[in-house]
């Protein structure tokens, strides 16, 4: 059963519907996308519950062309939106505890929703949600995880742009929730992990990579393989579940795969209208080429996960249309469901135990 959420508050906790806020004002294109993508993804899982936060009457009259939506969402106005290109610190000061942004991360910590998905200034959002919902116990930063298209299907990718530079432990840690991740959306019992590397060799590398390579390597962690560094050639390949870095190489790995995806996309369309035997050729294998399109459109394939906070945040990109924000949904909705958090803790507690139990022996 669940409670609608008014001034007297009330919550099922973990029931059979999964509580999700969403920031309506965030985004590139507008509330209209983000209902559009609400309502999407509430045809997929009929047991979602929106709390909608952001300006009353704009969304209000929005929600009249989306019916389904209206009758799932409790709306909370909210008057300050933050906007894209706000700095992170500006964004905080203007918007703490008043903005669309704060009040759909506020309801996660509150468990008031299960799961908090945004799809605006990126930076702002880390601020607010490390701000608001705190760091786990023992973990130093949090981390930003892509799923990332591969020949193989998909790998996880963190950090792509929370920490820029990290120390051996936290790349560790970074391995730790990149792991904990994959068990819960791949289902994996035991993922493998790799350390992006410019090369493969152990002598190589940043003395902070080679230090946890050596860590990661000699614990012999039981809730994931670790198997050695890998490079850049490797994403696309999927050749580990996990792919662990830092923020800095990251965010750049990221940005050249939606650059080179959209490179090739202009390439494809140059090569395919270039005479007419080329624009007949595309007709028979238009549905392979939007099948293709899709699958490497950072718009589609859409959803970063805050890592090792109090709490599940999803970053939709900024430009997502429906189909994209509806997967961003579906990313949290999956990981609620899969008990992401539990798994975090149970993880970390294993570890630091066993750490813990090593030290004293050495001692």
């Amino acid at each position: 059963m669940w409670f609608r959420i008014t001034s007297g508050i009330e919550y099922s906790g973990m029931s059979e519907t999964i509580n999700i806020s969403l920031d309506v004002m965030g985004g590139d294109h507008g509330p209209s996308v983000i209902l559009d993508g609400a309502d999407i993804a509430l045809v997929r899982h009929p047991d979602i519950r929106y709390q909608l936060f952001g300006d009353k009457e704009i969304i209000e009259n929005l929600l009249n062309d989306f019916p389904r939506v209206k009758q799932a969402s409790t709306l909370y106005h909210c008057e300050v939106v933050i906007q894209m290109d706000e700095r992170p610190s500006q964004a905080l000061r203007r918007g703490r505890n008043k903005s669309s942004m704060w009040r759909s991360i506020e309801a996660t910590r509150d468990h008031l929703s299960d799961v908090c998905v945004s799809a605006g200034n990126t930076g702002a959002l880390m601020a607010m949600s490390k701000f608001c919902l705190r760091t786990m116990a023992d973990i130093e930063r949090p981390a930003i995880a892509a799923i990332w298209p591969t020949l193989r299907g998909e790998s996880i990718v963190l950090d792509v742009g929370a920490t820029i530079g990290a120390d051996a432990q936290q790349l560790v840690d970074f391995s730790l929730l990149g792991g904990a991740m994959a068990r819960s959306l791949f289902g994996i019992d035991r993922p493998t992990i790799g350390l992006l590397n410019i090369g493969e060799e152990d002598v190589k590398g940043l003395d902070e990579v080679k230090e946890a390579g050596r860590m990661l390597r000699d614990f012999k962690f039981p809730q994931f393989e670790y198997k050695g560094f890998v490079e850049g050639d490797d994403l696309g390949t999927g050749a580990v579940d996990v792919v662990v870095t830092e923020g800095f190489a990251g965010n750049i790995a990221l940005k050249t795969a939606e650059g080179t995806a959209k490179q090739l996309a202009e390439y494809l369309y140059s090569a395919m209208s270039r005479t007419w035997m080329a624009r007949i050729g595309y007709m028979f294998a238009r549905s392979a080429f939007s099948r293709l399109r899709e699958k490497m459109d950072p718009r589609k394939v859409n959803g970063g996960v805050f890592l090792g906070l109090n709490g599940i945040v999803i970053k939709s990109h900024g430009g997502a249309d429906g189909e994209g924000f509806a997967a961003a949904i579906g990313l949290g909705y999956d990981m609620v469901k899969n008990g992401l958090t539990e798994k975090i803790e149970q993880d970390l507690s294993i570890y630091h135990k066993n750490r813990f139990e090593a030290d004293e022996e050495n001692a």
